[in-house]
């Protein structure tokens, strides 16, 4: 692991810096609405801004980068972002506050496509599982350093954004130095949304409940910590408390997820998750010593829904196909991730904060409800299947090029796909009548 991280370390503080700079802005957009009075609907609504930038950013980024190269597209797409976020301090006026967001994540997707493919291109075949996890750990810890920002600095000044700002700029000077030749360009991978419905629908639904429930959180987390009477540095704390619990529980989930079925798995989950969920949900107000433990809980549970549904399936999708596969697990998370802090702002305006915590209740029910073990036929499972857990980024901290280091995916099928760009072939139909929902 040492030599990877020497090889790689370049690209892992890249990743890192931008995800300090991109977990501060998230807290910190929340925390100053909060202090000036603006309702949640508002709140929710920069989110699922950035996460629509994130999807336009996946469709654009392949054609930027393709036109004016790896290291120009990165410094182009850091420039503007570093622009967006100051602007956030230069600008008042909401509705321009939505255009910087989805400009941020429309950037950061541009930017996550350069490192990742240089970490593809640089990664060799037997190291790729833990490049990948390597990628997943400065993310995640990105994300919890810049939490704790708060606690060092507990102000809403535009000092801040400055901070923010200057991550996203020194974030130019390891990929703009590297000496490395420029990767091969990449076309994006075919989606095929019917063939995947129809294919993978129980885990496409824990996906999309997924990208609801994170995206919630992310967006109206420190909006709710605010309403409980929490201070600036301790909403830095439970927020940095909440993303850590997603890391944490990574690798445990991993060993469960090989040894136990993955349908059941999903479905346990979404129904501790509904019952931890409860107590935030019914309590107007939440003290400490239940705000955090429970907090922490909620959080183990519902970063595991993605990677289990992404192991889930894997497990029915042939080889040549996961490169699209990744890519519309990815899309699909984007667009629960869209929706779901326009809901939740909506209710916490209407019914208050908890309603945060009610939501995630109810689309944790909705899961018990949709995910049927029982249903499912295994008529398309691989023959390799189960296939070895990866630990994986749930919450569009990655970019559809992402599954070229994924150890599961064939380099071959990433090749066809990613550089000739062609679709990969039809399975072979079977002779038998088709089933209804034939495969999860």
């Amino acid at each position: 692991m040492h030599r990877i991280w020497k090889s790689f370390r370049a690209l892992y503080f890249a990743t890192l810096l931008m995800l300090i700079g991109s977990g501060l802005l998230s807290t910190y957009l929340g925390l100053r609405l909060a202090a000036d009075k603006v309702d949640g609907l508002w709140v929710g609504a920069l989110m699922a801004a950035n996460y629509f930038g994130l999807i336009l950013g996946g469709k654009l980024g392949h054609r930027l980068i393709a036109r004016v190269g790896h290291i120009r597209a990165y410094v182009a797409c850091a420039g503007v972002v570093t622009a967006a976020v100051l602007g956030h301090g230069l600008i008042n006026f909401l509705p321009a506050w939505l255009f910087m967001r989805m400009l941020v994540g429309l950037g950061m997707m541009c930017q996550y496509m350069v490192i990742e493919s240089w970490l593809t291109e640089q990664a060799d075949a037997s190291q790729r599982g833990q490049v990948f996890a390597g990628y997943m750990v400065a993310s995640y810890l990105g994300l919890v350093l810049g939490q704790l920002v708060l606690v060092l600095h507990p102000g809403l000044g535009p000092e801040l954004l400055m901070l923010v700002a200057m991550c996203f700029a020194l974030c130019l000077v390891p990929v703009a130095l590297t000496r490395k030749l420029h990767p091969a360009p990449l076309h994006p991978a075919p989606l095929e949304p019917r063939f995947f419905i129809k294919r993978v629908p129980q885990s496409m639904t824990t996906v999309l409940v997924s990208g609801l429930v994170i995206g919630s959180f992310y967006g109206l987390a420190p909006l709710y910590a605010t309403a409980q009477g929490l201070p600036i540095d301790q909403v830095g704390l439970f927020m940095g408390s909440c993303i850590l619990a997603g890391l944490l529980v990574q690798w445990p989930l991993g060993w469960l997820s090989d040894r136990h079925d993955r349908a059941v798995l999903i479905r346990s989950t979404a129904a501790l998750l509904a019952l931890s969920s409860l107590p935030l949900a019914i309590m107007p107000s939440a003290p400490l010593e239940v705000l955090f433990p429970v907090g922490f809980v909620v959080c183990l549970l519902q970063f595991s829904l993605y990677p289990l549904a992404v192991a889930f399936s894997n497990d029915h999708i042939e080889a040549e196909r996961r490169v699209s596969l990744t890519a519309m697990l990815l899309i699909t998370f984007g667009v629960g991730a869209s929706i779901g802090p326009l809901l939740t702002g909506a209710l916490m305006k209407q019914l208050g904060p908890n309603m945060l915590y009610a939501f995630v209740c109810f689309c944790a029910a909705v899961l018990v409800l949709r995910v049927r073990p029982d249903a499912v036929t295994g008529l398309h499972r691989v023959e390799e299947a189960p296939l070895h857990h990866v630990p994986t980024p749930d919450n569009m901290t990655s970019s559809p090029l992402v599954a070229a280091l994924d150890p599961r995916v064939d380099e071959r099928a990433v090749h066809d796909q990613m550089q000739n760009g062609d679709t990969p072939p039809a399975p072979p139909t079977d002779d038998m009548p088709e089933q209804p929902q034939p495969n999860k």
